[in-house]
């Protein structure tokens, strides 16, 4: 059977959240992201074209590392103000019935006992379609606005997030066993207390004696995502997530960091395959070449290169503004920039150039066309990186979105690399194909008090 591509949306519950300034265009519905009608229309959006998911961003603090201060990112709305990404996620539910959603929330900010209550209820809700992306946190203003003193040591992040899912797992896996919960007529009572049982979790970080508040849902565990580009983060996702999202920039650049991961996650014991893995990527498309060249120049007219380098100097954890943008990016002391502009064969561009060429295509790859270049290029990434699919960027939304539903999907339908219909099921069954369930070479797994039958 041919590979079939995995398509996810990836959006912010804002204004801005990767290409700044944009949410000017006068086609953006961007500024509507308090309405309620705005999401559930976008969920509609998507399933029409048959989307396996929407991915949604999320920080727990502000881009305050430009200028000293958040002034950079309150102008430009660069992911702030932000709203909650899980509480327009039961409404989009009941406005689809086969679109997945990823929701991202950090380790590091809330206790896993009330996290692992809201996600099951998120699972029952949604009916088994709901997945998790795992973040450790990055942002200085969230640790401090959540009472710490400054942000975790990146090495005790993860520590923290090996003990956070574990407890996570004890709950979603092996507090409840399968029949423990029943409402058939006849049936004198509702929860079998023998089939009930407390976590006893006593580790370093967390301490929950007791049992699961929610009865198992249909995936029990949420669909699992994860982005950790370091050697730390690359070692969680090989041992714990499902879905891995990259931003690599190029073809090189992506397939060694796949063939890394199948590694890592092979030995840990899991099949290489069993982890989807996406890439970033931006795709500006219409019914023609001319049509899509034409669109880019028009969404480059309203980017906002200080709200883009808010927002870098926030990813970068350096302060852009020390620079001039016409230096040498090799005067700039942070080496992630510099290896950035190396891996573009760039060697002597300037900050200018770097936040120019970046306006629009900030995470992954990209692609300016018509239908069949779209289709060509997006294609030739799968087929030379073995990458599984791409978490697509909008420029504008939900123009983006409806450009590249209207005019690349058909293409790839046509091509057989892209699904004509939903397989029913839960977001799992959907990915994977074998059931509700985690399989059992996952390390949530051996949480669980008795073997269980996947079920669909």
């Amino acid at each position: 059977m041919t590979r079939q591509i995995v398509l996810n949306a990836f959006d912010m519950n804002c204004v801005t959240h990767i290409v700044a300034g944009t949410w000017r265009h006068p086609e953006s519905q961007a500024a509507r992201y308090k309405d309620l009608e705005y999401w559930t229309d976008l969920a509609k959006l998507l399933e029409r074209g048959l989307f396996d998911g929407l991915f949604i961003a999320d920080v727990l603090g502000i881009y305050d590392v430009y200028a000293g201060g958040p002034e950079a990112a309150l102008r430009s709305g660069a992911q702030v103000p932000v709203n909650d990404p899980l509480l327009v996620v039961p409404a989009m539910a009941a406005a689809t019935q086969h679109l997945g959603f990823g929701i991202t929330a950090a380790t590091s900010f809330e206790h896993p006992y009330s996290f692992a209550r809201r996600m099951s209820t998120l699972d029952h809700l949604t009916k088994g379609r709901v997945g998790w992306n795992i973040v450790t946190g990055y942002l200085e203003s969230a640790a401090r606005n959540h009472g710490l003193d400054t942000i975790t040591p990146h090495a005790d992040r993860y520590d923290i997030a090996d003990e956070y899912t574990e407890v996570l797992y004890k709950l979603w896996e092996g507090s409840w066993e399968d029949d423990a919960v029943g409402a058939e007529p006849g049936r004198a009572h509702y929860a079998d207390p023998a089939k009930v049982h407390p976590i006893e979790h006593l580790g370093k970080h967390f301490r929950v004696p007791g049992i699961h508040l929610c009865e198992p849902s249909i995936q029990r565990t949420p669909v699992l995502y994860q982005a950790g580009a370091s050697h730390r983060g690359k070692q969680f996702g090989a041992e714990n997530a499902e879905v891995i999202f990259i931003g690599a920039p190029t073809k090189e650049v992506l397939r060694e960091a796949v063939a890394d991961i199948r590694t890592r996650a092979s030995d840990a014991g899991r099949d290489p395959y069993d982890v989807k893995i996406v890439n970033g990527h931006v795709a500006v498309t219409g019914a023609s070449p001319q049509a899509a060249r034409d669109r880019y120049e028009d969404f480059r007219r309203y980017t906002d290169p200080e709200g883009a380098l808010a927002l870098w100097s926030g990813w970068l954890g350096s302060d852009l503004s020390r620079f001039d943008l016409d230096d040498p990016v090799a005067v700039t002391d942070n080496e992630y920039l510099k290896s950035s502009v190396q891996m573009f064969g760039q060697g002597q561009w300037t900050l200018r150039d770097f936040i120019d060429a970046h306006a629009i295509d900030a995470e992954g790859g990209f692609s300016v066309g018509g239908p069949t270049e779209v289709a060509d290029d997006l294609q030739s990434w799968v087929e030379e990186t073995d990458v599984d699919g791409f978490n697509l960027t909008n420029v504008i939304t939900p123009g983006s979105f409806a450009d590249f539903i209207d005019h690349v999907v058909p293409e790839l339908q046509r091509r057989g690399v892209y699904k004509t219909a939903y397989e029913e099921g839960s977001l799992r069954h959907k990915l994977f194909g074998r059931g509700a369930r985690l399989p059992e070479s996952h390390r949530a797994a051996r949480y669980r008090r008795v073997t269980e039958e996947a079920t669909r």
